[in-house]
């Protein structure tokens, strides 16, 4: 089966659930993401808003681990 691709509109469960080395990288930033309960419906853009994360930054940096792993 094909992954699909990144973007800032997934929910955060099927972030981590597709590519479960993203969890690092909020971990990273200290973002309480990780076992929330909202994850199915909060998207990149509302985590790095509610915690104050540069969203082009964060997401660059999900990309550069999705490409790695």
């Amino acid at each position: 089966m094909r992954k699909p691709r990144l973007n800032p509109d997934m929910s955060l469960e099927e972030i981590m659930a597709v590519w479960p080395a993203a969890v690092a990288v909020f971990l990273r930033h200290r973002m309480l993401c990780v076992g929330c309960p909202i994850t199915a419906f909060h998207a990149v853009t509302d985590a790095c808003r509610e915690h104050g994360v540069d969203e082009d930054a964060f997401m660059k940096e999900l990309q550069t681990v999705i490409a790695s792993a």
